[in-house]
């Protein structure tokens, strides 16, 4: 059977390091039908130069200032013509059959709009490896975390099966999904520019009735440069998205149910992120005029959100414990 093309969609961003190794892997795969898109967002390395130089075939887009995340991806999906895209950060290593076992799981699981592989932070001979996550899921603080993170790899997530939703460094998603999720034209929403961007389309596909899978046979190494509970070693930037962008994943996404069960639980611990930002990250206060800003908009999602859920809102919530 002719294999469905996937598309491989990247965004570097002074990448040239960890891209030699990436790009290696995506070459060594035990599946054909690739194409692979890269959005630079004006790197002042030789980003590009290094993606020619293994893969001369690759499409290139070039930015002229750093669009973020978000906006880079929304333009690499417009252009890609796979029934499936894989999301890949640059310095993340796939092993051979990673896109392979990701793309079979789907195309036995229609209803499924996503799949997960297993990603470890390293490997060590001799010692089993670290996990760095297979899939996301949320507390009903609306807190996201990667699943084993930090858990020697001793086996315990060799069993696939169904996760809440898959995490922004190696993602594949269904076409089909993307197209039916997106909003204003936009698949992954570009106002988080960076960071829960990945947590907020999990939400949203969830909202419209699509599921992810875990394949514990699709692995690959990705030693994350930004880790929980280090929130000291992220730019002060990025601090300061992940603070608007939790209110604009709650304000677009949770339920009235989800409110009903868990406000306390969700109000208790934003009166500690504010107490924090208070005491110890002033400049991360500037979140709040950011969420005024972008209050609006906001808003306009949620309303076109709820007037396409398929799914009892109910349902969703076994997934926040």
């Amino acid at each position: 059977m002719k294999e469905p093309l996937v598309s491989i969609g990247m965004v570097t961003w002074n990448s040239a390091t960890p891209l030699p190794a990436c790009l290696k892997a995506i070459s060594s795969q035990d599946y054909s039908a690739l194409e692979l898109i890269v959005v630079d967002n004006a790197s002042a390395d030789q980003s590009i130069d290094m993606v020619l130089q293994h893969l001369p075939t690759a499409r290139i887009i070039r930015n002229a200032e750093n669009t973020g995340f978000c906006h880079a991806h929304n333009q690499a999906i417009q252009v890609s013509s796979g029934a499936y895209y894989l999301a890949l950060n640059p310095d993340v290593v796939l092993e051979p059959g990673y896109v392979l076992a990701l793309v079979s799981a789907l195309e036995q699981r229609p209803d499924f709009g996503s799949a997960a592989g297993k990603l470890l932070q390293s490997t060590m001979d001799g010692q089993s490896a670290i996990l760095d996550g297979t899939g996301l899921f949320m507390d009903r603080q609306r807190r996201q975390y990667l699943r084993g993170y930090g858990e020697p790899d001793l086996g315990q997530y060799d069993q696939g099966g169904e996760v809440f939703g898959v995490d922004g460094a190696a993602p594949l998603y269904r076409r089909a999904m993307l197209e039916d999720v997106k909003i204003d034209g936009q698949y992954f929403d570009e106002s988080f520019f960076a960071h829960k961007e990945d947590v907020d389309l999990a939400w949203r596909a969830r909202l419209l009735g699509w599921r992810c899978w875990y394949t514990p046979e699709a692995v690959a190494i990705h030693p994350r440069n930004f880790r929980p509970g280090q929130r000291n070693l992220v730019p002060p930037a990025v601090r300061v998205h992940a603070v608007t962008n939790r209110y604009l994943l709650l304000l677009k996404n949770e339920s009235r149910s989800g409110w009903r069960r868990d406000a306390l639980h969700i109000l208790w611990y934003d009166v500690k992120i504010l107490i924090y930002l208070c005491l110890f990250e002033r400049s991360s206060l500037v979140a709040l005029k950011e969420l005024r800003q972008s209050w609006p908009r906001a808003k306009s999602w949620r309303r076109e959100i709820w007037k396409r859920v398929h799914v009892d809102p109910k349902e969703i919530l076994r997934w926040f414990n």
